[in-house]
């Protein structure tokens, strides 16, 4: 049974009270089923793998001789989950540890093991793991910072007139001999479902198959500049239109997302199984 959470029910663009004890409660799952299910993609027949990669910058709390401690965090979220975590309610689960003694790092990586997977799988009859990595001050230094890799879309000089989602713009050459190219681009965009406000980001796609004419690729990610839609289906309605429209026999799409609120969240779907990509943030993020 899926839960019946919704956005407008969450604490997006509402004044929130600061919580600094230790509150799971504060963790707001959202159902990935509705958007999914007005992109054709139903559950349990899931046409990519991967997941959600999220990093938070903002995690402190107190040892046990109350001296505040603080880490960074990335979470790897498998996009089988039912569900996703509204990002401001991630943020006030986060800074209800400040106030909270946990005798050890280990400690506080396990409880947010165990809460983030509870609301990750909340709903549904399979409960699984999630990936929890805390990087201690002393290893910031040896945090990557790397440009997504590939061929710049954005070197066209093109013009844009879609500023919504269309699909239509995708093309390939089916007549033309199969290629194997990466292709990306800084000029992604798109708005928060609730808010509005705008949600900044780097694409990657990955592919086999007919060329994918790239003019066409570049207008159709500026078509989502002005699309209100949380960042893992933005991936997903990318992922599924290449796929229908070009037609690849191999695709991976991509998205690093600059953080908001101490958190950036960058989704990752690909046709076939293979490791994810490493957790390294661009420069904008």
């Amino acid at each position: 049974m899926s839960i019946d959470n919704t956005p407008a029910q969450s604490q997006l663009g509402r004044r929130s009270a600061y919580v600094d004890q230790y509150d799971p409660a504060q963790l707001f799952p959202i159902s990935r089923a509705t958007q999914r299910e007005a992109m054709g993609i139903q559950a349990g027949a899931l046409p990519f793998f991967g997941a959600d990669l999220w990093t938070a910058f903002e995690l402190s709390w107190l040892n046990a001789r109350g001296k505040p401690q603080l880490a960074i965090v990335h979470f790897t979220v498998p996009c089988e989950t039912p569900n996703i975590i509204e990002s401001k309610s991630f943020k006030l689960y986060l800074n209800s540890f400040n106030g909270s003694t946990f005798a050890t790092a280990d400690a506080v990586r396990e409880r947010l093991r165990v809460d983030v997977a509870e609301a990750l799988w909340r709903g549904s009859d399979r409960v699984e793991g999630i990936g929890v990595k805390l990087i201690a001050p002393d290893q910031f230094d040896t945090e990557p910072v790397h440009e997504l890799d590939g061929l710049n879309l954005d070197r066209l000089d093109i013009e844009c007139t879609h500023y919504q989602p269309a699909p239509e713009l995708l093309t390939s050459d089916a007549a033309q001999v199969a290629v194997t190219e990466t292709l990306t681009s800084r000029l992604l965009k798109s708005n928060c479902l609730v808010t509005g406000q705008p949600d900044w980001g780097s694409v990657q796609i990955r592919y086999s198959g007919p060329p994918i004419e790239q003019a066409g690729l570049l207008a159709y990610i500026v078509s989502f500049r002005n699309h209100n839609e949380f960042h893992e289906p933005c991936v997903e309605r990318m992922f599924t239109d290449i796929w229908r429209q070009c037609r690849p026999t191999k695709l991976a799409v991509y998205a690093r997302y600059t953080r908001r609120g101490g958190l950036d969240i960058n989704p990752f779907r690909t046709s076939w199984p293979q490791a994810l990509p490493a957790n390294a943030r661009t420069a904008r993020q």
